[in-house]
């Protein structure tokens, strides 16, 4: 049985049983995200399980956005009431409202270098799909228009995925690169097939996580003690040490150079990971403190100079 992570409730107060039970039903499609279980009290309250792969982004997410995102809790609210209204009567869990967060920080002028634009960053030919008018005023700026163009997307999408990180995970990269992934991974779990996916939308999908997270209060310190929790089932490494995504052609053997550590200790701390990183996948790179630092201080020198040293073919 996987080990509980974080656990915190929310509490969903909506108006009626019905809109409460169609909550109920659609947090199922939640499935990559959490595991749920409807606790037994007045309340109604959900008592939710994060993924374990989702918390250190979470963390990390928090720290940089969580201070300007909790102060859209006050100025946002017309605007998640709206949406609320709007997803609820569409059978959509009103944690969708948070795509909006992350696709436009709810600006109804942003406009992407794409062409997407609204609060719900939609393109162009989905907008006319949808009966919005581009010209002489774009409708897709309008908040309830959008918001009921976003919701029977969503919705579309939903049918098709059946989970709602699916959802956003097409939303952003578009069905069609999804259903591709789907097919060579032979999954519908987001975790099990990310990195077929491109780096703009793994990461929003986390981005929808972490938002969500910030939304509904996760406590950071909660955080930050479940991560340990996380990382202690998930990789031992010895106390000292840190933690860095890294990406590209890294290899172990110029890092062990650049930092003057043994080959066989840094390969110790960072199982395969030449052969994860040559695959075009992330890693999560493990060194002691002082080195990490000097890590992150070259990582461009220490990134160029693992590739010429594979042009090089040294072994």
């Amino acid at each position: 049985m996987r080990p509980i992570l974080f656990i915190y409730c929310v509490l969903f107060c909506i108006g009626s049983i019905a809109a409460q039970d169609s909550l109920s039903l659609n947090r199922i499609g939640f499935s990559s995200l959490f595991t749920v279980q409807q606790v037994p009290n007045k309340d109604k309250s959900f008592v939710i399980e994060m993924h374990p792969k989702a918390i250190s982004f979470v963390q990390s997410y928090i720290e940089k956005e969580g201070a300007a995102l909790r102060k859209m809790k006050t100025w946002a609210k017309p605007y998640f009431n709206l949406y609320d209204e709007i997803l609820i009567a569409n059978g959509i869990p009103v944690e969708l409202k948070y795509l909006s967060v992350i696709e436009s920080h709810l600006s109804s002028q942003a406009i992407s270098w794409a062409g997407a634009a609204g609060p719900w960053q939609i393109m162009p030919a989905e907008a006319t799909r949808l009966g919005l008018k581009l010209l002489p005023n774009d409708e897709r700026m309008d908040y309830q228009k959008s918001t009921q163009a976003a919701a029977i997307i969503l919705k579309e999408l939903y049918q098709q995925f059946g989970d709602w990180l699916l959802v956003v995970a097409a939303y952003n990269g578009g069905a069609g690169r999804l259903n591709k992934a789907i097919e060579k991974k032979k999954t519908k779990d987001f975790w099990a097939l990310q990195y077929e996916l491109p780096l703009e939308t793994r990461n929003h999908v986390k981005k929808f996580i972490a938002t969500h997270a910030i939304f509904e209060g996760v406590p950071i310190a909660e955080l930050e003690k479940n991560q340990n929790t996380a990382e202690t089932t998930m990789r031992t490494e010895p106390a000292g040490m840190e933690k860095m995504i890294i990406t590209g052609r890294f290899n172990a053997k110029t890092i062990a150079i650049w930092l003057k550590m043994p080959l066989a200790y840094i390969n110790k701390l960072n199982p395969n990971m030449d052969q994860q990183l040559s695959t075009g996948k992330a890693y999560t790179l493990v060194l002691p403190t002082k080195e990490a630092k000097i890590f992150e201080a070259h990582k461009n020198q220490i990134l160029q100079a693992s590739i010429q040293s594979l042009y090089l073919d040294i072994d």
